[in-house]
């Protein structure tokens, strides 16, 4: 009797981590890395190019001199961090999309910034979740700056055109997202 038992156990365990194991969402992570290098150009965008900004280890050389440079703030360390701590807070801003063609579901940014001047997107394409669909996009977001922080911030600091594609796309070794954006039918420009 024993034998029949642990081959019950067995077989409910192989059902129950099948049924647990969560396949991830790939329009939703693809969009959270597409929204996140959307909204970090955003704001990058809105600094001041001639700011710039001290880095270096501000220690005396030999001679009494400091060896400190200055880099554009925009692209800088510190601000890059900074604009990434917050970047996940716009996820509100977004909402399933399904593009009237094609079928294609992403999820895009449907409230206008503030220099977008009463540019509104069609508001009928657009699948409205309530507090769930972007909840969702934002927990998708937090894990990805989460867990990537460091290779984001070191893109964004030499890197200034095809970025979504290197963050989402290219590197499969290097962040696990870019599996969900390689088989999808995104482009660059639609967010």
């Amino acid at each position: 009797m024993a034998p029949w038992i642990i081959q019950i156990a067995l077989v409910a365990m192989s059902i129950l981590t099948e049924t647990t194991e969560g396949k991830k969402d790939t329009v939703l992570y693809c969009s959270a890395c597409r929204a996140i290098v959307d909204e970090l150009n955003y704001s990058i965008s809105q600094i001041d190019p001639k700011k710039t900004i001290h880095v270096g280890g501000f220690r005396l050389n030999p001679d009494g001199s400091l060896t400190d440079k200055k880099v554009p703030l925009a692209r800088s360390e510190a601000n890059l961090s900074e604009l990434l701590d917050g970047v996940c807070g716009s996820m509100s801003d977004y909402a399933l999309h399904v593009d009237p063609d094609t079928k294609i579901k992403q999820y895009k940014r449907f409230a206008p910034r503030s220099s977008d001047a009463g540019d509104f997107p069609d508001f009928n394409n657009f699948k409205f979740d309530g507090p769930e669909g972007s909840n969702a996009l934002k927990f998708v977001c937090e894990s990805i700056v989460e867990e990537f922080e460091d290779y984001i911030i070191s893109l964004f600091a030499k890197e200034t055109d095809h970025v979504v594609d290197k963050l989402c796309n290219e590197v499969s070794g290097v962040i696990a997202v870019n599996d969900h954006c390689k088989g999808t039918k995104f482009q660059s420009d639609e967010l």
